[in-house]
């Protein structure tokens, strides 16, 4: 039984995390004034390095949120 919770703590604590990440790359889309999508359609390199730099500050503190006790 213990594993069977572990298991499901594990996707609790993954939805939460996929959920805040979600609601966190919303926010800077509604902060910031540039669509970075078009952008990177239209091939703009910048907008796309921005943009993965975005999602990997939102990745590390979301894992610190999740991991602090």
């Amino acid at each position: 039984m213990p594993i069977f919770l572990r298991v499901l703590e594990s996707v609790g604590w993954t939805c939460l995390g996929v959920v805040l990440f979600y609601l966190g790359l919303r926010l800077y889309d509604l902060l910031d004034p540039i669509d970075h999508r078009a952008e990177i359609r239209k091939g703009n390199l910048a907008s796309g390095m921005l943009q993965s730099a975005i999602v990997l500050a939102l990745a590390s503190i979301i894992i610190a949120v999740i991991l602090s006790p």
